[in-house]
C-alpha cells in the first residue's frame, strides 16, 4: 500500500460530487498556498477530446531528447495515480506526493472541494518547487472551468480533436463542446489547433480564440512514404513515423511539433527525430507481447490494448482494423470489449464493427458506473457483431475467443482507459 493512498481515500470524501466544474475552489486553494500557479516554467496547456495525451507524450518525448527537464500532468491514471504527476522525467515518489497531499488537504481547511481538483493543485505546488525548463498541463474535463485552467498566461495552448463526450457536463453539440475546450485559450498567447473533421468545432474554435485575441498557429502535416512531413514557419522537417501506432498520431505529433514552436527552449531536428521514435503513451493501441494475459493466446496470435471510448476512438481503431484486414486479410479481429454506462457503445463500435469477427464483453472490475457485461453484449451485437456473448473477466473473455477461429487472430482490449488500466494491472 502506497503512503499517499490514505490522503487519496480522505480527499475524495471532501465533496460530494466527483465532477462539480468550478474554478472558485481552486482559486482558494492556490491562494491559501501562496499561488505556485504564478511560479511554474513555461506552460504548455492542452485541451480536447481525444489525443490530448498523446500530444503531451510526444512533446515530453522530444523535449526529453534534447536533454531538457520536463514535468507532466496528465490524467486519468491506468494503475497507479502516481502515473499523474511526473517531476523532471520522473514519476512522482511516494514519500514526496503523500506530503504535498496533506499539505494541500492541510490548507484547505476541511473546506469542499473535488478530488480532481485538490490533486491538480498539489501538482502544480509539486512544480513550483522542482525546476524545470517546462510544464506540460492537460486538462481533466472540458477546459474554460477544468481545474488546470489557472495559469494566466501560458507559453502555448493547444486544442486536439473535439468529439462527443462528457455531454452531461459540456453539451450536446460539438459547438458547445468546443466552446468549453476553447476556454483555455488567453489573449496574446499562441493557440495550435488540431485539423478538426466536424465543420463545426472547427468554426467555434476559431470564433473564439479571435474573440480573445489568440493568435493562431498555422502548421500541417503531410503523408509521405514511410512517414509524413511537418511544416510551419519556423519547422519544416521530413520524418519517419512516429513510435505510436495509428494513422491518427501523425496529427497528434504535428500538434506537439508545432506548440514546440512557441517555447523558448532549443530542440533541435535530431531531438524531434529520436523523442518521436522513442515515444511511450500505454493502452493508446499498445500491443501485449509479455505477461499473463499475451502468454495465454497460441502461437501466432497478436494482442493488442486501447483505451479509446468515444465515436473518434471508434472511427481511429477502426482505420487500423482497415489496415490491418489489408495486410493480412485471412487474420481475424476479434474484440475484448467494456464501457463505462456513461458512454455511448454504438457510437464507438460503429465504425469497428464491420471488421470484427466476434466480440467478448465485460464489466469494467472495480466500477459502479461500469455497463454490466450483459448489457454490452445487446449492444455490440445490435452494432452488428451477432458472435457476441458476456464473459466473466478478460481473461475468461479471452479464453472463450480461443475457440472462435480456426488459425490466428488478433485481439484488441478497448471500449475503457479503465478497463485498459485493469489489464495492464493484470497482465504485469
Amino acid at each position: 500500500m502506497s503512503l499517499a493512498d490514505p490522503v487519496l481515500d480522505r480527499l475524495k470524501g471532501l465533496h460530494p460530487k466527483v465532477i462539480d466544474l468550478s474554478l472558485d475552489r481552486v482559486h482558494r486553494l492556490l491562494a491559501a498556498l501562496d499561488h505556485p500557479e504564478r511560479r511554474l516554467p513555461p506552460v504548455v496547456h492542452v485541451a480536447g477530446t481525444n489525443g490530448k495525451g498523446s500530444t503531451l507524450a510526444f512533446l515530453r518525448a522530444m523535449l526529453e531528447a534534447a536533454g531538457l527537464r520536463v514535468h507532466v500532468y496528465t490524467s486519468p491514471h491506468l494503475v497507479r495515480f502516481h502515473e499523474r504527476i511526473r517531476l523532471a522525467g520522473t514519476l512522482i515518489d511516494d514519500d514526496r506526493l503523500a506530503a504535498l497531499l496533506e499539505e494541500c488537504e492541510a490548507a484547505n481547511g476541511g473546506g469542499p472541494i473535488t478530488f480532481f481538483e485538490v490533486t491538480t493543485v498539489a501538482a502544480l505546488l509539486a512544480f513550483a518547487r522542482e525546476p524545470a525548463d517546462v510544464v506540460l498541463l492537460e486538462t481533466g474535463l472540458g477546459g474554460r472551468l477544468d481545474a488546470t485552467n489557472v495559469v494566466d498566461r501560458p507559453a502555448v495552448t493547444a486544442i486536439t480533436r473535439i468529439s462527443y463526450d462528457h455531454r452531461q457536463f459540456l453539451g450536446d453539440t460539438l459547438e458547445a463542446i468546443a466552446g468549453e475546450k476553447a476556454g483555455i485559450f488567453k489573449p496574446g498567447v499562441p493557440a495550435v489547433i488540431f485539423p478538426q473533421p466536424a465543420e463545426e468545432a472547427a468554426r467555434t474554435l476559431a470564433v473564439r480564440a479571435e474573440g480573445i485575441g489568440a493568435p493562431v498557429h498555422d502548421w500541417s502535416v503531410t503523408p509521405t512514404d514511410g512517414g509524413f512531413r511537418f511544416e510551419s514557419a519556423r519547422r519544416r522537417i521530413e520524418l519517419p513515423l512516429p513510435g505510436l501506432a495509428g494513422a491518427h498520431q501523425i496529427v497528434n505529433a504535428g500538434v506537439a511539433l508545432a506548440c514546440l514552436d512557441h517555447l523558448p527552449v532549443l530542440v533541435d531536428d535530431a531531438a524531434v527525430r529520436r523523442g518521436l521514435a522513442a515515444v511511450d503513451w500505454p493502452a493508446r493501441l499498445q500491443r501485449l507481447t509479455r505477461g499473463p494475459l499475451a502468454d495465454a493466446l497460441p502461437a501466432g496470435w497478436g494482442l493488442w490494448l486501447d483505451g479509446g471510448h468515444n465515436d473518434s476512438a471508434g472511427e481511429v481503431l477502426a482505420v487500423q482494423a482497415a489496415r490491418w484486414a489489408e495486410e493480412e486479410p485471412e487474420r481475424p479481429l476479434l474484440l475484448v470489449y467494456g464501457m463505462l454506462a456513461s458512454k455511448e457503445p454504438r457510437e464507438f463500435l460503429g465504425p469497428l464493427a464491420p471488421f470484427v469477427t466476434a466480440a467478448r464483453t465485460v464489466a469494467i472490475p472495480g466500477e459502479e458506473a461500469s455497463l454490466t457485461a450483459e448489457d454490452t453484449a445487446a449492444a455490440t451485437r445490435a452494432c452488428g457483431i451477432a458472435d457476441s456473448a458476456a464473459a466473466a473477466d478478460v481473461a475468461s473473455a479471452l479464453e472463450s475467443l480461443k475457440g472462435r477461429v480456426g488459425g490466428p487472430a488478433r485481439v484488441l482490449i478497448c471500449g475503457s482507459l479503465y478497463l485498459a488500466g485493469t489489464v495492464l494491472a493484470e497482465n504485469g
